[in-house]
C-alpha cells in the first residue's frame, strides 16, 4: 500500500548545531536522549556537531555517548588547540589559520570506530562552506576525517581544508544549526541539539568586539528562526534546553582553549534535557522513541 498522510514513516532526525566548546552540551542531550529510548534513524551536524553527530552515527549507544564525555573532559590535557606561541607561529609561516588541525584530526580518528560513511550505522550528512563557491555542501560519502576537519575549519584558528581541489571552512558560517537539511532528508520528528546561544537575549553591541559577535549571532538566529518557522505539516521540531543560565559573551566567548567548565556542561545539559524529555513524554503520552520501537 502507498504511503498516505496517515502511514507516513516517522522518522526521527537528531540535529547538532556548531558551536566550539559549547558543544560539549550536545554530549548532555545525548546521554538524555538514549537513556530515554530516543536513537536516530539520521543525523546531520555542523562544526562540533558533525564531530559528536559522526560518534553517535558510528555507534547510537550509551556506550558512544561515555566514550565523547572521555574525550571531551580530555579536551584540555590533549591540547586540541596548539599553545598561543604555535599559533602565532602558525600565523606568521601560513597567514590564514593559528593553529594545525593535526591534533583534531588525531581525536576524530581516535574516537570513532569507522572511517567512512558507508560504514555507520545511521545516516548522517555534515555541512562545510565551500570558499570557491561561496555556498554550503553537505558530505554524505567518502572518507569521514576530513569531511569533518572542513566542517570544522573555524576560521582564522584552523586551516582550511582541501578536499577534490575544493576549499572548505566551518559550516557555521551557511548553516549553524540544520533544520532544513534534515527535513530535506525525510525526518519527521526533529530533537535539536544547539549549544546554548539561541536561548540568551541579544543586547546592541557596545565595543567593536561586541558588533563581531553579535553579527554572527543575528545571522545564526535568522536562519534558526526561519527554519523553525517553515517546517512543514506534520514535522515538529524540539529544541533541547542546555541547562546554562550564564553562557559566554563577549570575550569569554572567544576563549575557545578553555575547557575548564566541559564536565559541568554537560551535566547541566543532560539534567535540562532530560527534564524536558520527561515532560514531553508525559503530555504526550507515548514514548518518543525510534520509528518501529
Amino acid at each position: 500500500m502507498p504511503e498516505t498522510e496517515t502511514t507516513a514513516r516517522h522518522t526521527v532526525g537528531f540535529v547538532l548545531g556548531g558551536g566550539g566548546h559549547l558543544g560539549a552540551n550536545e554530549v548532555g542531550m545525548l546521554q538524555a536522549l538514549l537513556e530515554r529510548g530516543i536513537t536516530p534513524d539520521l543525523i546531520v551536524g555542523t562544526s562540533v556537531g558533525a564531530l559528536n553527530g559522526a560518534a553517535v552515527a558510528a555507534d547510537p549507544s550509551l556506550d558512544s555517548v561515555r566514550k565523547l564525555r572521555g574525550a571531551w573532559t580530555a579536551l584540555g590535557k590533549d591540547r586540541v588547540f596548539a599553545s598561543p606561541f604555535g599559533g602565532a607561529a602558525n600565523l606568521v609561516r601560513r597567514g590564514n589559520h593559528l593553529h594545525s588541525n593535526q591534533n583534531l584530526k588525531d581525536l576524530i580518528e581516535r574516537l570513532l570506530p569507522v572511517r567512512r560513511f558507508d560504514e555507520l550505522a545511521v545516516p548522517f550528512q555534515c555541512v562545510a562552506a565551500s570558499v570557491e563557491r561561496a555556498a554550503e555542501h553537505w558530505f554524505s560519502e567518502g572518507p569521514l576525517t576530513p569531511a569533518i576537519l572542513a566542517s570544522a575549519a573555524v576560521p582564522g584558528l584552523l586551516p582550511p581544508v582541501e578536499i577534490d581541489g575544493e576549499h572548505y571552512l566551518d559550516g557555521g558560517l551557511v548553516n549553524s544549526i540544520p533544520i532544513e537539511r534534515a527535513v530535506a532528508l525525510g525526518a519527521t520528528e526533529l530533537y535539536i541539539l544547539q549549544v546554548g546561544r539561541i536561548e540568551q537575549p541579544l543586547a546592541a553591541p557596545k565595543n567593536l568586539l561586541q558588533v563581531a559577535t553579535v553579527a554572527f549571532e543575528i545571522g545564526r538566529r535568522h536562519r534558526f528562526a526561519r527554519d523553525m518557522a517553515s517546517l512543514p505539516g506534520g514535522v515538529v521540531g524540539h529544541v533541547l534546553p542546555t541547562g546554562e543560565d550564564d553562557l559566554p559573551t563577549g570575550i569569554r566567548q572567544l576563549k575557545y582553549r578553555d575547557f575548564t567548565h566541559v564536565a559541568k556542561r554537560i551535566d547541566a545539559a543532560h539534567a535540562a534535557a532530560g527534564r524536558y524529555l520527561d515532560e514531553l513524554s508525559a503530555s504526550s503520552g507515548r514514548p518518543k522513541g525510534r520509528a518501529g520501537d
